[in-house]
């Protein structure tokens, strides 16, 4: 019974005054349909899966998707397979959830460079990945080394040596202005338009 009338107390705390009930129920639907709106419009559930033409979703990316679809790795990896670490579901989904959210975030505010580069994080998985696919080469030629190891100077990254797997020689968004990629579906429901 007492704990019934603490937890009612803590509710009535975070309720608003009668005045401001109407308007604070406006304002959360109004955040709400946004919210829901911009996952729909993102397509934010695509995410989850290890479709390549997902990655597409941001014209940024053709490039990227282009080369890709034309190399060697088509047949055997997708972008999660050498983008995303493999080692625990945890590590996976976190990885993809802040690096989701970082790109979502440069793309949004266009702030993003016309050479699209990986950053130290990246940089890391991709290299544990060579790794993990390539191990049994990696270690007969005695280059399996971590992406720190390849900082402080104990030999290269994969992709030193390697430099157009799987992405040939992109340089920035304009290497490849003919590309053919599949469009994105619409948002917009046929009704709509």
């Amino acid at each position: 019974m007492h704990c019934m009338k603490f937890i009612k107390k803590i509710i009535e705390r975070f309720l608003p005054p009668k005045k401001w009930k109407v308007p604070v129920i406006i304002l959360l639907g109004t955040f709400t349909g946004v919210a829901l709106y911009n996952f729909y419009v993102s397509r934010a559930w695509s995410y989850l899966s290890d479709d390549p033409a997902t990655c597409i979703n941001c014209h940024v990316m053709t490039t990227e998707y282009a080369t890709w679809s034309h190399s060697s790795h088509r047949e055997r990896a997708t972008c999660n397979d050498c983008h995303v670490p493999h080692d625990n579901i945890f590590r996976h989904y976190y990885f993809k959830a802040s690096d989701g959210l970082r790109h979502s975030a440069i793309f949004t505010a266009r702030t993003y460079d016309q050479s699209i580069r990986m950053l130290a994080p990246g940089n890391t998985v991709v290299q544990e990945n060579c790794i993990r696919c390539h191990g049994e080469l990696t270690e007969m030629v005695k280059a399996n080394v971590s992406y720190k190891e390849t900082l402080e100077g104990n030999g290269k990254r994969c992709w030193d040596c390697h430099r157009e797997v799987p992405h040939g020689r992109v340089k920035s968004l304009t290497s490849t202005p003919w590309v053919e990629v599949p469009a994105p579906k619409s948002p917009v429901p046929d009704w709509l338009r």
